[in-house]
């Protein structure tokens, strides 16, 4: 387990950071962007989680362990490199498929898709959706990090199979997609 006794260090005030392996990084290079990224998905996934509270437990305990994971993601990230035996925690094949398996899945007891979807409905999965777009930004930021060094190829698997699963959860929420919020093109382009 990890213990902090102080949360402030006054380590950060010059705008550099520590990563995993202890070298410092400046507050916005693109790691820390990143990084930054995942957090922010991750909390937005708290707030979806609040509102699956109120009413499904599967829901609830996906969203907890889509949490935890997240946390061994920015670890991951934190991390400098993309070797999976250099001793880092990173992410996993098991957590891709696992994702891959949950949206397969949710997504086989959901109505067909008929246009593209809003995003809304109702509370739970306007959060949802929420936390798919903060997850394709935190997926943007990873993968122009990719450009520039090397990142664990399954953490780039894991956020993009990530921000699925929160799509197809969100349809889930809105009562198996009969409540979806549907796209309806053209319809305000002939008003004035």
């Amino acid at each position: 387990m990890v213990k902090l006794d102080k949360i402030y260090t006054r380590g950060g005030d010059k705008g550099m950071t520590s990563l995993g392996n202890g070298s410092r990084l400046a507050k916005q290079s693109l790691r820390i962007c990143a990084i930054g990224d995942v957090d922010e998905a991750n909390s937005s996934i708290g707030l979806a989680r609040v509102a699956a509270e109120k009413n499904s437990a599967p829901m609830t305990a996906t969203l907890s362990r889509l949490q935890n994971d997240l946390f061994d993601f920015g670890a991951d990230i934190a991390t400098p490199g993309d070797d999976p035996a250099d001793g880092a925690l990173r992410i996993q094949p098991s957590q891709v498929e696992r994702l891959e398996q949950e949206i397969d899945a949710v997504n086989e007891a959901l109505d067909p898709l008929t246009s593209f979807v809003l995003p809304g409905g109702t509370e739970l999965a306007a959060r949802l959706h929420l936390a798919r777009t903060a997850a394709r930004r935190a997926e943007r930021s990873l993968m122009a990090l990719a450009d520039s060094e090397p990142v664990n190829a399954r953490a780039l698997a894991y956020i993009n199979r990530l921000s699925d699963l929160l799509f197809v959860l969100a349809r889930q929420a809105n009562d198996g997609g009969r409540k979806d919020v549907l796209w309806q093109p053209g319809m305000t382009a002939g008003s004035d």
